[in-house]
Parts: C-alpha cells; structure tokens; sequence
C-alpha cells in the first residue's frame, strides 16, 4: 500500500472538517416588489455610496456614524421596507453627500407602490450637527432615532444636499415626538442645503432645532402640520422658500401653518433667542376650500418667545390669518424692532394680522406692517400669481403687472448670504421649481 503524502492528507481532513461544521445563513425574505438589490440597516461607520444603478431600501432607522460620509449619486431611488419602517439620520461628525440634478434628482420615497402610499410610510431625513442651541445640556433627536446634537461650531459642516425629494414621511415614535421630513438638529453653516423639496410628509416638511445652517430653495408641499418650524435658538438664514397646501390633508391633532416658531416651551429668555432671517418665501395656504379641513391655520405663527425677519415675501390663502404673533414677550420684539416684518404681500381669509398678545393690537400690527413697505389683500387673485393653488400643477411665477415683480428690499437685516433683485416671493420671472420637483395627488 502506498504511503500518502503528509498535506494531501492534511488538505483532506480540512475539507472534511469544514465541510462538517459548515453553517448555512438562512435567506433573507425577499424585500418589497422584488427589485431592490442593497438592504441598509443598523449603523454605517465606514464612508459609503449608494449608486444610481440600484434601489436602495432603509430597513428600520440608519444611522451614518463615525464620522463617516455617505455619498448618494444624482438619480438614486431610496425606499423604506415597507414593515419595518425606516428613517436615515447623519450623525455628529459624519456627512452627507446627496448631489442630484435638475434633470436627475435623488428621491427618497415609500416603499409601497403608487396608488397605495401614504403620510407616515417611513420615517424621513435627519441631520445631527454641532452648532449652537439655546438648550442647558446636550439635547437628544426626537422620533425615536435618540442621538446627541449641539456644541460650539456654527460652522460645522454635515455635508451637502442638493436637488433631493422627501416623499410620504413622518413616523410618530410616540405623540409630540415625530420625524419630519427633514429635520435639522443644530445643523451649521458649513452646511449646504439646495433645492430641496418635501411632499406629503405627516408631521413638519423642515424643523430647525438651533443651529446656523443657511439653505435656499426649499419647498414644502401637502404638509400635516408646519411647513417649516424654528426651535431651540436657530439662527440661520432661507432664501427662495414654498409651500403649498393640501385642503384635505392636516395634522387632526394639531394646527398647520406656513411658519411655526418657538424660542422654546414653555417660553424662556434662554440664548440663543431663535431668530430666523428669511427672504423671498412664498406661502399658500388653503383658501376656504370646500373640502378644507378644519385644522388649516396661520401663514405665519410667532410665538413663545421667537423672534424673526421675514423680508420681501408673499402669504396668501391661510384660513385663520396671514401673520399672527402669541404671547407678550414674541410681541415686545416685534414691537422694539428686534423682529422684523417688512415689504411683504398679506393675505388670509379672515384676519391677515392676528395677536395674541397684550402688547400689540391686530390692527396695531396692520398698521406697523404697512408702514414698512407691506401691503394687505382681501383678494388673493390680486397678487397675481399664475397658479398658486393648483395641486398638481402650481406655478408661483408673477403674472405681468403683478406687484410681486417689484417693492423688494434688501438692506438692513440681510446681508451678502441673500441675492438681491426686484420680485418679491420665492419665484420671479425664472421659475426654479422646473424639472426636479414633483406635485401629485396623495397616494400617488
């Protein structure tokens, strides 16, 4: 009998041995509709990107971690499992790199098929930074997602967002604790955020909770509750901002408005006080439709302490008031000329100048607001616009003659961060909103 070699031998047993002890990984279950080819889940601690040739799907909360940058390719489709909801947050020190194009944008979507879609498919886009708030001790992101934000860096720098949709978001992790569609946690301005639209998300389109970052061209449309909500001592800067409402669709637990800012709750002097300097904004509301739901409320809504700048923009259609002020100390500032409100178009099917304060009258503010350069309409189809209200098609493009093609002003409060020209509202005679953003019916 032959003698074997010593390795042949070796390799043999080997084969033998791992062939024994091998384990097999059960299969994953097939994701939803079977198309998508990479599952994201749990934390992403190395820098990543997600292609434009792939479906991408957030299984549960995904968190970019470690400092690490996730870089999203123009064109990427990004969906939610469809049973365990999902939500992405960028994390203290990490980035995000999510670059579309006008013809090409990134989309973050249900993961249900249209025509069965919904508010609250998913969670929504979360950004933790390390700007400043006015909170005593580190806060922590609401929702459910449960991580730190906040320092000392007002230039932080979480990454770049440009030409991204945000459809059918806004989980609730429990009540008053939502996802928004985009929310920004003490986000800085190192911090780029461009042409970027929500749709149909179930809480707040944006919340800002302190911080300094500075975007321009947003839009906001169908939202459940505030199309964009300042908190906790921001102080950053928009410019060139929409939104547009669903007469069907609002929060049945609370109220919807153009703008909701808080210094914080209940109300403090804690500093940073929130102050957000914004521009060029064009906010519509409702209009007493007839299928108008009855929690559709104020275009603008200081309150708790806040104070603002809203300079050369239009508010229009709001059921209950254009620009309303709460609380005695929200009123003061505005008053002293801390806040400011000037050179815009109001408009509201009530009462386009509300208080609720002692400090200031309704028409005490009607007065004030038009003696620096606003003017007040019965008619919304006075500011003529070419399509404000139509849902699937809006077009907030001024008509020629209208008197949003002239009046703005840019000095004072806004400095080099803002562009200057004639119109008022986020639209003048190029309209912006071609191409990348989508208006459809809920569901759809």
């Amino acid at each position: 009998m032959k003698q074997l070699n010593l390795s042949v031998i070796i390799l043999i047993l080997t084969a033998t041995i791992y062939s024994c002890s091998k384990v097999e990984t059960p299969a994953l279950p097939p994701p939803p509709a079977a198309i998508i080819d990479t599952i994201l889940r749990g934390s992403i601690t190395k820098d990543t990107t997600l292609t434009s040739d792939k479906v991408w799907i957030l299984n549960g909360y995904v968190y970019i971690s470690n400092n690490a940058t996730l870089t999203i390719q123009a064109g990427t489709k990004i969906i939610s499992d469809v049973t365990n909801k999902g939500a992405l947050l960028i994390e203290r020190g990490a980035k995000i790199n999510a670059v579309g194009t006008a013809s090409n944008p990134i989309v973050f979507t249900s993961g249900k098929p249209a025509g069965s879609r919904a508010p609250g498919d998913w969670g929504g886009v979360a950004i933790c930074g390390r700007a400043k708030t006015n909170r005593s001790s580190t806060p922590v992101i609401e929702g459910g997602l449960d991580r730190p934000y906040g320092g000392t860096d007002d230039l932080d720098n979480s990454g770049t967002m440009r030409y991204v949709r945000i459809e059918y978001a806004g989980i609730a992790a429990f009540p008053n604790s939502e996802i928004n569609g985009l929310t920004l946690c003490a986000v800085g301005s190192g911090t780029t955020l461009e042409f970027i639209q929500t749709a149909y998300a179930n809480d707040d389109a944006y919340e800002f909770f302190g911080g300094t970052v500075s975007p321009k061209y947003l839009v906001a449309a169908y939202t459940a509750d505030d199309d964009y909500d300042f908190d906790f001592g921001y102080t950053g800067k928009i410019q060139y901002a929409v939104s547009l409402r669903d007469p069907a669709f609002v929060d049945g637990a609370d109220a919807g408005n153009g703008i909701e800012s808080d210094n914080d709750n209940p109300p403090t002097t804690a500093a940073p006080y929130t102050r957000p300097v914004l521009s060029n904004l064009t906010l519509v509301g409702s209009n007493g439709a007839a299928n108008q739901a009855a929690n559709h409320n104020f275009g603008n809504r200081w309150r708790r302490n806040s104070r603002f700048v809203i300079r050369n923009s239009i508010i229009m259609g709001y059921p209950k008031a254009g620009f309303s002020i709460e609380q005695d100390g929200t009123a003061q500032a505005y008053k002293d000329g801390i806040s400011i409100f000037k050179d815009n178009l109001v408009h509201a099917v009530v009462e386009p100048y509300k208080s609720g304060s002692t400090v200031i009258t309704a028409t005490d503010m009607k007065t004030k607001a038009e003696s620096e350069g606003c003017t007040t309409y019965t008619d919304p189809a006075a500011i003529a616009l070419e399509a404000p209200f139509n849902l699937t098609a809006p077009n907030f493009t001024p008509k020629a003659g209208s008197p949003a093609l002239t009046g703005a002003n840019y000095g004072g409060d806004l400095d080099a961060f803002f562009t200057t020209g004639t119109f008022r509202g986020a639209v003048g005679t190029t309209n912006w909103l071609t191409g990348w953003t989508r208006f459809f019916t809920n569901g759809q």
